[in-house]
């Protein structure tokens, strides 16, 4: 294999040297690099004239920015193309005429074939500014063009189809590997930018959180099945051989897999019927509550209040009972007890109270105003609770208990309402008489 690599490479190196020699001996090949340079001037000057009048006419306002600014900003971008490019097509022309005139235009062809792997520099280095676009571009583009200009693609294209890689049955040449991992870096990149569009536009439509969310999964699985399928394609895979494994590797991991199909099936249940979505608050059977962060193919993640997150399986909301305390359109009604002294007329507690805690802005009128209800005579008061309807939860950022508890204390001291406190009578007897006595 060594032996045979080094005889090509001598090969090609004898090949070089007599090109060499044809090229610097013939008066053919000095007009043809005459050509190259007076094509290559005419094209800084024609470069140099037409850049600053393109500029003028294209280059919108720095503020700009309608559809129309934004394409003529792109096409600005391709300038650093115009020079290499023009040298390329008056290299052609030239070719053209050393052709008709001395039948050979081997020299200008490889200068036109320079020029093209100038364009493919500009391109990578001043174009295009996409991280991994312009990685490809230098580490892929470049050397391609470079290997055409040099004359030598197709036998470099010929050589890695002959050299076969076998894994098993299965025979790939090194070619359709390469061809491959582009092209797959590519479907790949291609995926993920219309991906992130589409779920840019899916999220600026009308529809409910839960659809909305569903149909970007459903965006995001078709535009990758569908660059999974293009590339077994470039990569000559079969797709009915691909379909027989898949099926009997489906059937295994089927067994295995169960929880991770239920909970799959659990998401797709929840988002389509929208009774637990992102933001909501939810408690679970088992104890699990906080806010709906994210909801994903297998579980879904609650964050509590105190931070931490929760990840629960989609399987869970459908088989256990769930209490969602943030239905849409739907406010919650709070509790707050107090009491005050048996000294107290009690007969104006209701009315204080109330619109003492219709006061806060967070309370609503609706679908009832604040309650006050007497609930019994406790030991050291009477004891009262009082209901309200809030938006929201008690917790978090929302401290309605506490609030409510400050109004019913400010108005009552404003009334010179006492607020029990537990009070003890203790019966001492003494040793001698037996009588009683009361501290």
């Amino acid at each position: 294999m060594a032996s045979n690599l080094m005889e090509t490479a001598q090969g090609y190196l004898q090949q070089g040297v007599d090109i060499a020699q044809n090229w610097l001996l013939t008066p053919a090949a000095w007009s043809q690099f005459a050509i190259l340079i007076l094509a290559y001037g005419a094209a800084v000057l024609a470069n140099r004239i037409i850049t600053p009048k393109i500029k003028a006419v294209l280059e919108p306002a720095e503020d700009a920015t309608s559809i129309i600014a934004k394409a003529r900003r792109f096409v600005l971008i391709f300038l650093p193309l115009l020079l290499p490019l023009l040298a390329y097509g008056l290299t052609a022309i030239g070719e053209q005429v050393t052709r008709s005139l001395f039948g050979s235009g081997a020299v200008i062809a490889f200068g036109k074939r320079v020029f093209l792997f100038l364009a493919a520099r500009a391109l990578a280095n001043k174009i295009i500014q996409e991280p991994f676009l312009r990685t490809l571009a230098k580490y892929i583009l470049v050397p391609l063009a470079g290997l055409y200009a040099l004359g030598i693609l197709d036998d470099v294209s010929a050589f890695l189809n002959e050299t076969q890689v076998n894994l098993g049955n299965i025979q790939f040449s090194v070619m359709s590997i390469v061809r491959g991992l582009i092209a797959g870096s590519l479907l790949f990149w291609a995926g993920t930018w219309s991906n992130s569009h589409t779920a840019t536009y899916i999220d600026k439509q009308p529809m409910r959180p839960a659809i909305r969310q569903l149909s970007a999964k459903a965006a995001e699985a078709m535009i990758f099945g569908v660059a999974f399928l293009l590339l077994m394609n470039i990569m000559g895979i079969s797709l009915s051989s691909l379909a027989i494994i898949g099926g009997a590797v489906g059937v295994g991991l089927g067994f295995g897999l169960q929880k991770i199909a239920s909970n799959f099936i659990s998401g797709v249940i929840l988002l389509l019927e929208g009774q637990a979505t992102v933001g909501d608050y939810v408690e679970l059977d088992g104890g699990e509550a906080g806010k709906i962060i994210k909801m994903t193919a297998r579980a879904t993640i609650l964050e509590t209040f105190d931070g931490r997150w929760i990840v629960v399986p989609n399987e869970d909301f459908i088989t256990t009972r769930v209490v969602n305390y943030s239905d849409s359109g739907s406010a919650n009604r709070l509790e707050v007890e107090f009491s005050v002294s048996y000294d107290t007329d009690i007969n104006k507690i209701p009315d204080l109270i109330s619109k003492a805690v219709a006061a806060h802005p967070g309370v609503l009128s609706e679908p009832e105003e604040p309650d006050v209800e007497l609930r019994g005579f406790g030991e050291s008061g009477i004891d009262f609770g009082v209901e309200f309807w809030v938006e929201g939860l008690d917790d978090g950022k929302n401290k309605y208990s506490s609030d409510v508890l400050f109004l019913i204390w400010n108005a009552l001291k404003a009334e010179g309402i006492e607020i029990p406190y537990p009070r003890r009578v203790i019966e001492m007897r003494s040793g001698d008489d037996g009588k009683l006595s009361e501290a």
